[in-house]
């Protein structure tokens, strides 16, 4: 199937959006076999029900997706109302093993099952953000599956949080591995604009920062940010966040976390992740400009790197991004399609994003089947 085929459909009636989905199905090319779905948490006591009828409507079997607070429908975001975005897909059934859920290490290296015949192969997982494996086991999958780059996201419900490999799960992880002969293009955008350089983390318990560079921890903080930001810090901490560096990589990969207290006597910090010492962190500052920006520069990259328009597409954004930091008209939708073209395009806005075997915040994710 050269062209991926999209259905969608929202508005305030349940039954109404899914049969309305279930009409748009009936032009599907019969040779779908594969297909990623995306559903608005409202619909979470229905999505059982939901993916049963699309499996019989659509004669396919095989389906990965998740829970949004918002989802992606082609050129539209969708918030807070019943909403359904389809991507239905024809992949060589060698090129592709489904990720059943797993909720341990155990688990992900007995069900882990590589596409026949790959020596690099690309996950897209979808993830329980409140389960206590899931960071663990998101990064394991990086490291125990041969060869394997890793993106996806963390479901967002305001109740379940549920996802699909097949069936509705709600343990810590399920998905995806296509093999290297289904060509895939991803790229990650950052909400955030690092202040000042790197720094070592030299002391630290748990989410603690007590030195950096061998220095007071919050003197260093007070440094990057500026007198004026010090100043007031219960303002600054809406906009400043921490970056915590991946190894070994340009300091423009970095995973946004949240400063979640400060003690000025002591002259600490803390965050809303675990330190560890002898890796390194910057301060960044969130604001609209810096996500759009960005926005544009991942996609000129991404656009330099296609032969042809991309045949279909799966975004991830952070739910801090959207409506909340690019505007109430999709405008952050509408970018991706005023650079890369018009495409059939499906996703949702996430707790967390996952990329190169890692979580996230306030990032986008796009990957791209070319």
């Amino acid at each position: 199937m050269d062209t991926f085929f999209h259905v969608s459909s929202h508005g305030d009636n349940t039954e109404k959006v899914l049969q309305e989905c279930m009409q748009q199905m009936v032009n599907c090319p019969k040779e779908a076999n594969f297909a990623f779905i995306y559903a608005s948490d409202t619909l979470a006591d229905s999505f059982d029900d939901i993916l049963h009828h699309c499996k019989i409507t659509s004669g396919i079997q095989n389906w990965v997706g998740c829970l949004g607070i918002g989802i992606i429908a082609g050129t539209e975001e969708i918030y807070d109302i019943p909403a359904i975005s389809i991507l239905m897909c024809e992949f060589d059934e060698r090129n592709f093993k489904i990720l059943p859920p797993v909720s341990t290490k155990e688990e992900l290296l007995e069900k882990t099952i590589i596409p026949a015949d790959s020596e690099t192969c690309f996950a897209f997982i979808h993830a329980d953000g409140y389960h206590e494996q899931t960071q663990e086991l998101i990064s394991q999958a990086a490291i125990d599956i041969p060869n394997c780059f890793v993106a996806g996201g963390i479901t967002s419900s305001r109740s379940k949080q549920l996802h699909v490999a097949n069936d509705i799960s709600t343990d810590s992880i399920s998905g995806v591995l296509f093999s290297e002969n289904i060509p895939v293009i991803t790229n990650l955008t950052q909400g955030c604009t690092p202040l000042g350089s790197r720094h070592k983390i030299t002391q630290a318990d748990k989410n603690i920062a007590i030195s950096l560079d061998h220095k007071p921890a919050l003197d260093v903080l007070y440094n990057d940010i500026g007198e004026v930001a010090a100043r007031d810090m219960e303002k600054a901490a809406s906009y400043i966040f921490t970056g915590l560096c991946t190894p070994d990589t340009d300091r423009n990969d970095y995973a946004v976390r949240t400063l979640v207290g400060i003690d000025i006597d002591k002259k600490i910090f803390a965050i809303n992740d675990y330190l560890t010492e002898d890796t390194e962190m910057l301060f960044c500052r969130r604001d609209g400009n810096s996500a759009i920006l960005d926005m544009k520069d991942m996609l000129q990259n991404i656009k330099k790197r296609l032969n042809s328009s991309p045949k279909g597409g799966i975004y991830v954004s952070c739910l801090g991004r959207g409506r909340e930091q690019f505007g109430s008209n999709s405008e952050e939708i509408k970018m991706i399609h005023d650079v890369l073209g018009d495409f059939p395009l499906t996703g949702f806005f996430a707790n967390g994003e996952i990329h190169h075997g890692r979580v996230y915040g306030y990032t986008g994710v796009l990957t791209l089947f070319v």
